[in-house]
């Protein structure tokens, strides 16, 4: 049985991966626009655990068909027979189903508070851990086990690629800030007033900061091949997008629009 690593990039948009045209990313294949099942990081990795990855947006078919034949890609990506979605019941969840019914390990470093180990995401981990930093890729990387002398499932969830947008080695008294919007966490009656809104500059100045970030994680992923024990099978892609004005959107979450479901994906074997 095959290794399985998904890297969630949080926030990242089909576009901007583009513009970056990240290197050693860009060494895995070309990379696919799909659409993810939510809008906001939990329930899309409530989605992504259930199996269900980004998506395509297929005309003419049963939409239980693409279920199916989603399901049915594990049987490849894990080099294991005749996967398909009624293996993965009752539970419908990948964990469990890769821990209980296959024995592999999983293991699971999260970036963002709103997945922290009390949350119902950790359901069927042997190791789930929220990191210090919100944004530290190499601090995943550094705290992660890869000897790989068991079948294991990681899931990765990195945050850099995340408002406000930023690098490890950059001060915080540099970040582009939204009064009370700051960070995940607030105090119920904190910055009531509504914050003011980017101007256009600005709007176009945090887009850049996001294609920074994932130039720099680049780097980091060239040291992720690296180490990645053989016969893995890796995943990278985003659990949302991110809206930089287009339409009068900032941001992500309680918005319907198309560039807010739009992400990157690409798939292979690593090594």
């Amino acid at each position: 049985m095959r290794h399985l690593m998904i890297v969630v990039l949080e926030s990242l948009r089909h576009d901007v991966w583009l513009e970056a045209n990240p290197t050693i990313l860009g060494r895995l294949g070309p990379v696919e626009r799909r659409f993810s099942y939510a809008s906001w990081t939990a329930p899309s990795h409530y989605n992504l655990l259930m199996g269900l990855l980004p998506h395509d947006s297929p005309t003419h078919v049963h939409a239980s068909e693409h279920y199916k034949a989603d399901i049915a890609r594990y049987s490849m990506r894990l080099d294991v027979p005749d996967v398909e979605f009624r293996s993965m019941l009752p539970s419908l969840y990948l964990p469990t189903f890769l821990r209980g019914t296959l024995g592999y390990r999983t293991v699971a470093r999260v970036s963002m508070p709103v997945l922290n180990p009390h949350t119902p995401i950790n359901h069927d981990f042997d190791d789930y851990r929220l990191m210090p930093s919100h944004n530290d890729f190499h601090g995943i990387l550094d705290d992660l086990d890869l000897a790989g002398d068991v079948p294991t499932f990681w899931l990765l969830n990195v945050g850099e690629t995340h408002y406000p947008y930023a690098t490890p080695e950059e001060d915080p008294a540099e970040w582009p800030r939204i009064s009370g919007l700051h960070g995940t966490l607030r105090r119920v009656g904190e910055d009531t007033e509504r914050p003011p809104l980017f101007d256009a500059d600005e709007l176009a100045q945090l887009r850049r900061r996001q294609v920074r970030a994932l130039r720099y994680l680049d780097g980091a992923f060239e040291r992720l091949l690296d180490t990645l024990p053989e016969d893995t099978w890796l995943i990278v892609t985003s659990d949302h997008g991110e809206l930089f004005g287009e339409d009068g959107y900032f941001g992500h979450g309680p918005i319907a629009h198309r560039l807010v479901h739009e992400v990157p994906f690409v798939e292979r074997l690593a090594r």
